[in-house]
C-alpha cells in the first residue's frame, strides 16, 4: 500500500510517496482501508516538527480520517468488518491502509457521507469544546470567528448561529466573504483592508466582543485584545500566522481579560465524554444545522500540493485527500 511519508522536518516539498507493507491490527485495533483523509493546519505544524505531538521520523502525519474496517484485532468486539468509520487523534493518517486504535474511532451514522466524516470530525469535535466548554456561547452574544471561511471557522459560524450568537468574522479575500456570508455571519470583515478591531468596535457600539475564537495567532493579536469587552475571552487555538506573542498581564489586566491556549487533545482523554462531542457534530450535520463543506479535494500522491494551498490560505472549507 501506499504512505505519505516524512523522513525529517521541514517544507512540504519533503512530504514524500512510498510503498509500505499493509500491516495487521493488534489488540484494540482494526485496519481501515481509508476512503477519505483530512487535512488540518496541525498536519503542518507536524511537518515541520513544531507541533504537540512530535512523531519519530520517518513518520507518516495526518491524524483523521475515514473509511472501511477490513479487519478487527483479536480482542474488538465494538466494531465490526465492513462497518463505515471516521477517526480522530491517531496520528498516521496519509496512507491507503491503516490500523487504529478503537478508542479514536466513531462511527459514522446515515446521513454522514466518508468524505464530511474523514475531514471535518476533527474541526467538528474542536468546535464543539471551543463553543461549549471552554466558553459556553449563549444566544444573543456578540463573538468573533477569524478565518470565517475556513475549515474550522466556517463550521463555528453555523453552529454558533445555531446556538443564537451574533457572530462577526474575518476573511482575506472578497471570494471568502461570500463564503462567510453564506454561513450566517452578521458582519463580515476582510482584514486584508480594514482594521478588523475598529470594525468590531463600531459594530457593537463600541462595546466590543465577549469572545474572540482565534487559530491566526501572531497577525490578529493585538487586534483581539483591542476589540474585547471588559471580563472577555480571548481564545487561541492556531497558530497560521506565527505564534502568539508573549501575552503582557498588564493588557490582560486593562479590561480583566481571559486568555486561553486550547487544544483538542485535552478535550477528548476521557472516551465517554469524546464520544459525545463527535455524537453532538454529527447530530447537527443531520439535522441540517451545519452544512460541512468539503472545499478541496486531493489524491493522496498530491499531499504536497494540498499543503501548499492550505499553508498559502489559498483553501476554504475542509481539505481531503482521496486514498
Amino acid at each position: 500500500m501506499k504512505a505519505v511519508v516524512i523522513n525529517e522536518f521541514g517544507g512540504p516539498e519533503l512530504l514524500q510517496v512510498e510503498e509500505r507493507e499493509t500491516p495487521s491490527p493488534g489488540p484494540g485495533e482494526v485496519l481501515l482501508r481509508q476512503t477519505a483523509i483530512g487535512v488540518n493546519f496541525a498536519d503542518i505544524m507536524m511537518r515541520r516538527g513544531q507541533y504537540l505531538i512530535v512523531p519519530d521520523l520517518p513518520a507518516v502525519i495526518g491524524q483523521e480520517g475515514a473509511g472501511i474496517i477490513e479487519a478487527v484485532g483479536p480482542d474488538v468486539i465494538e466494531f465490526s468488518k465492513g462497518q463505515l468509520v471516521a477517526y480522530v487523534g491517531a496520528v498516521g493518517a496519509y496512507a491507503e491502509v491503516r490500523t487504529v486504535p478503537t478508542d479514536k474511532i466513531y462511527p459514522v451514522p446515515d446521513g454522514v457521507s466518508d468524505e464530511v466524516a474523514g475531514s471535518s470530525l476533527l474541526r467538528g469535535m474542536t468546535v464543539q469544546y471551543l463553543l461549549n466548554q471552554t466558553y459556553p456561547v449563549s444566544a444573543g452574544e456578540a463573538i468573533l470567528v477569524h478565518s470565517a471561511a475556513g475549515g474550522i471557522g466556517s463550521l463555528m459560524t453555523q453552529w454558533a448561529k445555531h446556538l443564537g450568537a451574533n457572530v462577526i468574522g474575518t476573511v482575506s479575500t472578497a471570494a471568502k466573504e461570500e463564503i462567510a456570508k453564506s454561513n450566517g455571519c452578521d458582519l463580515i470583515i476582510n482584514y486584508s483592508d480594514n482594521d478588523f478591531s475598529n470594525a468590531v468596535m463600531e459594530f457593537t457600539g463600541g462595546e466590543g466582543v465577549r469572545v474572540v475564537y482565534d487559530a491566526v495567532g501572531k497577525d490578529t493579536f493585538e487586534g483581539n485584545l483591542n476589540c474585547l469587552g471588559i471580563r472577555g475571552y480571548f481564545i487561541n487555538f492556531g497558530a497560521a500566522s506565527g505564534p502568539v506573542p508573549m501575552v503582557d498581564p498588564v493588557k490582560i489586566n486593562s479590561k480583566s481579560l481571559f486568555f486561553n491556549k486550547s487544544s483538542l487533545i485535552h478535550y477528548t482523554a476521557d472516551r465517554a465524554t469524546a464520544q459525545n462531542m463527535a455524537g453532538e457534530f454529527f447530530a447537527l450535520v443531520q439535522s441540517g444545522a451545519i452544512k460541512p463543506v468539503v472545499g478541496q479535494s486531493y489524491p493522496l500522491s498530491e499531499a504536497k500540493r494540498a499543503h501548499q494551498d492550505l499553508e498559502s490560505r489559498k483553501t476554504s472549507g475542509s481539505v481531503v485527500l482521496k486514498a
